[in-house]
């Protein structure tokens, strides 16, 4: 069996799951392989990565290459964990919408930033899936990591012609903290979640068969921690009578209620840690993590290799995945698949995240029924702007693009059009390296704006800081908590 993985000069997300993977016995004599467009992240995970093999002993050399086809030769799966643009487009997913009064804590999922990322995603997702399909094995499957996972996976399944399931740990993480708020460990409390990326829905929370839903509201409004971080989750669940899988600050830019006053945004977030909301916080934590790891990359050389077994295993749905289809071992978890009824008042074509099992017969998906009224209405705002955004994308179409915006809860009740106009054609302008199938577009987007400055028409910014906006650390400032900058640059996800 052969493995690939693109994108793999991600410390986190390729030796976490590449440990997770040859945890289990059976693939101790996998063919794995690494790919990437940056030379020296690829080398730098690679020497971290075949050191891990070497110390388990196990005769496995990985095949790090440039050439992604190389790489996909002959792969039954692909593992994507690359991120488009890398930090340079990623700071400008967060910079320019802030300029029109979006505040996002994230901006790589919905929002405008999430929206942008996706149009630079799919463009070079049609050329994985082009060589998926041309130089894998047959019937290779995408395991995908890449956010925005909803709108990658749909891609990647109507467009792309490859079988792609879309992973996430937001389901683990929300089920640890509902345990936690109830007083139990996590493997006592039994859940079932349904809904779409980042807007998942716990609809069934059982401990020794007794439904506990409806004590969960109340034990998170009196945890003296939970009541102060999750103050969006919370009233969330006071709305609409269910708790969300997402954290405080990524489910706070999918709705149009908690970001859109400037002043008002500090009363839903917590500065404790970023992912409660801090403008900017990913961008902050990634770009002092990617320079962090850069500087001390020599002593991570020198710390103990990772141990393979069943105790370092961490909760990525991945590995477990290929161990079901491979071994047959059952495993249940919850995935981004295709709709295709599943839930019955969503979008057949959306991708959905549900539960699932997973043996040697397949992946297999459940008909859940219809989510709460309410939680697909949320769903839906959500599902719109996806669809909007994938269609664009595909077509290159910059007036669904705009549209996308137009229709985006947190954009649409901070801008409006003329300011959605023009923050588009700044994202392109920005963005354009990353665009080539917006090359037309682009170069009317730059007539405009130069013509804009020359008459003096362009919108003046509305916000250029922020409403909690904090310090990215310098290198030197990082080596003041070693350990703690250590553990923030090797995190798979930040949150």
């Amino acid at each position: 069996m052969k493995i690939a993985f693109i994108g793999a000069g991600s410390i986190g997300f390729t030796r976490r799951l590449l440990t997770d993977i040859l945890a289990v016995p059976e693939f101790h004599d996998t063919e794995v392989s690494f790919t990437d467009i940056n030379a020296h992240n690829l080398d730098m995970v690679y020497q971290l990565c075949q050191r891990d093999i070497d110390a388990n002993g196990l005769n496995i050399k990985i095949k790090a290459t440039l050439d992604r086809r190389e790489a996909f030769k002959d792969a039954k799966y692909v593992v994507s964990c690359v991120r488009v643009g890398m930090l340079e487009a990623f700071t400008t997913d967060v910079n320019i919408p802030l300029k029109y009064g979006v505040d996002q804590c994230v901006g790589d999922t919905l929002c405008a930033g999430g929206i942008m990322y996706a149009q630079r995603d799919i463009a070079v997702f049609e050329d994985f899936c082009k060589d998926i399909r041309e130089v894998a094995a047959p019937g290779c499957i995408l395991l995908n990591y890449s956010n925005p996972n909803a709108m990658v996976t749909w891609f990647c399944n109507q467009y792309g012609g490859v079988q792609t399931i879309g992973l996430c740990h937001g389901v683990q993480g929300g089920h640890e903290l509902i345990a936690q708020a109830l007083g139990y460990k996590k493997e006592e409390v039994e859940i079932v979640c349904a809904g779409i990326n980042h807007m998942t829905w716990y609809l069934s929370i059982k401990q020794n068969g007794r439904e506990l839903k409806d004590k969960l509201l109340p034990a998170l409004e009196n945890d003296p921690v939970l009541s102060k971080t999750e103050k969006v989750r919370i009233d969330m669940m006071k709305r609409f009578g269910y708790f969300s899988t997402e954290s405080n600050g990524h489910l706070s830019e999918y709705v149009p209620w908690y970001r859109k006053r400037t002043g008002e945004i500090l009363k839903w977030i917590d500065l404790s840690s970023w992912i409660n909301g801090e403008t900017g916080g990913y961008l902050r934590v990634c770009t002092e993590g990617r320079n962090w790891f850069e500087t001390d990359f020599p002593n991570w050389l020198k710390e103990p290799p990772y141990v393979y077994g069943p105790n370092q295993r961490s909760n990525e749905h991945g590995s477990y995945i290929i161990e079901g289809l491979e071994t047959g071992r059952v495993y249940r978890g919850h995935f981004n698949v295709v709709n295709h009824g599943c839930i019955e008042n969503l979008p057949a074509d959306c991708v959905v995240e549900v539960p699932g099992y997973v043996d040697i017969h397949g992946v297999n998906i459940p008909r859940l029924g219809e989510l709460p009224l309410g939680c697909a209405a949320a769903c839906m705002s959500n599902i719109t702007v996806q669809r909007l955004a994938v269609e664009a994308a595909v077509r290159a179409d910059s007036m669904l693009l705009r549209q996308a915006m137009m229709m985006d809860p947190l954009v649409g009740a901070v801008c409006d059009p003329d300011e959605i106009w023009q923050m588009v054609d700044e994202m392109l302008i920005a963005q354009e390296q990353w665009l080539p199938q917006y090359g037309q577009e682009i170069a009317r987007a730059k007539e405009r704006w130069a013509k804009a400055e020359q008459d003096g028409t362009l919108i003046p910014p509305i916000v250029t800081q922020g409403a909690a906006r904090l310090h990215t650390k310098s290198v030197e400032e990082m080596a003041a908590d070693k350990k703690a900058a250590r553990k923030n640059a090797a995190a798979a996800d930040k949150s």
